[in-house]
């Protein structure tokens, strides 16, 4: 199989791409992420896992790329990363007795054939009602301020949680495999018979 370049400097989605127990490599794509104008939550994720794996075409000819990209989406309103405590007070406060969207774009580039496979996946968080103090003793020890909805699902996050519906959690964390792996397939990568 074509080796593989993951497009992101993201430590959560090599553990995930991990899973799929190949080899591969991964590079930080340089691309302005600030969504456009009226740009929904799944057009914008759609342009950035694509534009991610572009970013890296001409450095990696020779590889399969992944781009990916993922924001939140509350009440229409795009929902990305906190940065910083304050912020993720905000948006967990937010988020306390609500439900959220998340949308994963994901997209697969064949630097030789110029053919991209891109797919979005949703996925549905209902979110407990959280007292100040849950949300702070959360954000203390597991500081999610470099995830999108301030929250890290594989880990304590998911006490966060009154339910998920969703075709993939991993798509969550950054990284859905199930569509990966049907990316995969389309450039003639069968996992399961290597």
């Amino acid at each position: 199989m074509t080796r593989l370049l993951l497009a992101s400097s993201s430590i959560y989605r090599r553990h995930l791409l991990q899973k799929l127990q190949l080899d591969f490599d991964w590079a930080s794509p340089n691309i302005d992420e600030t969504p456009l104008f009226d740009e929904t939550p799944m057009d914008l994720v759609k342009r950035l896992s694509e534009g991610k794996a572009l970013s890296l075409a001409n450095e990696f000819p020779n590889h399969l790329i992944i781009g990916s990209d993922q924001v939140a989406s509350f009440n229409g309103q795009i929902i990305g990363k906190p940065g910083n405590h304050e912020n993720a007070i905000r948006q967990l406060s937010l988020f306390s007795g609500n439900s959220a969207i998340f949308y994963t774009g994901i997209c697969l580039l064949n630097p030789q054939t110029r053919q991209l496979h891109t797919q979005v996946e949703t996925f549905e968080v209902q979110f407990r009602k959280l007292s100040h103090t849950q949300i702070e003793n959360y954000l203390f020890r597991e500081k999610p301020y470099d995830c999108a909805g301030s929250f890290k699902s594989e880990g304590l996050g998911i006490c966060l949680f009154q339910s998920m519906n969703g075709r993939d959690p991993n798509s969550l964390i950054g990284l859905p495999l199930i569509a990966l792996v049907d990316l995969l397939a389309l450039e003639g990568a069968d996992l399961l018979q290597r």
